[in-house]
């Protein structure tokens, strides 16, 4: 059975089907907290809740951590950003811890980005350290992975392609949103990791639909086994896992895409924005972004977030 782990300013929290019972613990980071097994499970037994609708929640995944983000790691946003998926490698890049958002604050769009853009993904939590040089198998993989959070890549397009690289135009404040719930999975769980559907919807419109297993390129425990060559790993780090198709950017057709190669960069990427500026999809003033995973037969669900995009004047 799931554990779905809450945070308010407060304290902590699992939810329960009576609503909220608060953890009896110190713990002021998601790290800490991983470590109290026993209140944990204590809380989840216990009968003295209040409501959840009573809570203001935040992050799950507190900050300062490492936040490591697996790149095109869907066959269907791979073939929407106009690649092969099979030439495709096992790539990363990192997000500013600061980024990290409650899941129902608003997405703050800085002045001078224009093109905003969202990517609904599964987040993984570390649950142990991961030194260099560990080795993750099937077998113990749940040693390493102690739940799983939905998460909202936020991305300025317009950082980010001119830059050729992702750190600045993912790393804004309130450009990670993670939440509702931290859900703590068994073994058996986290074999069905694969059977999680990511759905995003935009002001009621789903923009984002698709299921793990058939789509995703690379699992978590080939991101985690290629991680661990080179980068450690703690406790209450967060790994993204990649987004299927669906978000605002989208390829350009072939022929615009050999003309724009043949264009100097400064010239290649105003005219590629100018084209962007009648793309419905990026997010505007007041639009409200819906990001949730679980599996079609509830088993486990990761809850929903809700956020609304606010630009900064």
């Amino acid at each position: 059975m799931t554990i779905s782990i809450l945070r308010t300013a407060d304290g902590w929290w699992v939810q329960t089907a009576k609503g909220a019972a608060k953890i009896d613990t110190t713990a002021a980071t998601t790290r800490e907290l991983l470590a109290e097994h026993s209140a944990i499970e204590a809380a989840a037994h216990g009968s003295d809740t209040v409501p959840l609708e009573s809570l203001k929640l935040l992050s799950p995944v507190t900050s300062p951590c490492r936040v490591v983000a697996q790149m095109t790691n869907f066959v269907s946003h791979v073939k929407d950003a106009g690649m092969d998926p099979k030439t495709i490698p096992l790539t990363f890049f990192r997000k500013a811890s600061g980024s990290i958002a409650g899941p129902f604050d608003d997405i703050v769009k800085p002045d001078h980005v224009q093109f905003l853009d969202y990517e609904v993904e599964i987040g993984l939590v570390i649950g142990r350290d991961i030194p260099v040089g560990t080795t993750i198998t099937a077998a113990n993989l749940s040693d390493y992975i102690v739940g799983l959070v939905v998460t909202n890549d936020v991305s300025a397009r317009d950082i980010q392609l001119p830059q050729t690289q992702f750190y600045e135009a993912k790393s804004y404040p309130t450009f990670t949103p993670v939440g509702p719930a931290l859900v703590l999975l068994d073994p058996d769980e986290l074999k069905r990791f694969g059977n999680l559907r990511l759905r995003l919807r935009v002001n009621g419109q789903i923009r984002q639909d698709m299921i793990v297993d058939g789509d995703m390129i690379y699992t978590p425990l080939q991101a985690l086994q290629a991680l661990t060559r080179f980068q450690r790993l703690d406790a209450g780090d967060l790994i993204l896992t990649g987004t299927p198709v669906g978000t605002a950017l989208s390829a350009p057709a072939k022929p615009l895409q050999i003309i724009a190669s043949l264009l100097p960069p400064a010239l290649k990427w105003k005219t590629f924005f100018k084209r962007q500026t009648d793309n419905p999809k990026y997010l505007h003033d007041g639009d409200v972004v819906e990001a949730s995973s679980a599996t079609d037969d509830g088993a486990i669900d990761l809850g929903a977030q809700r956020t609304i995009v606010r630009f900064v004047q």
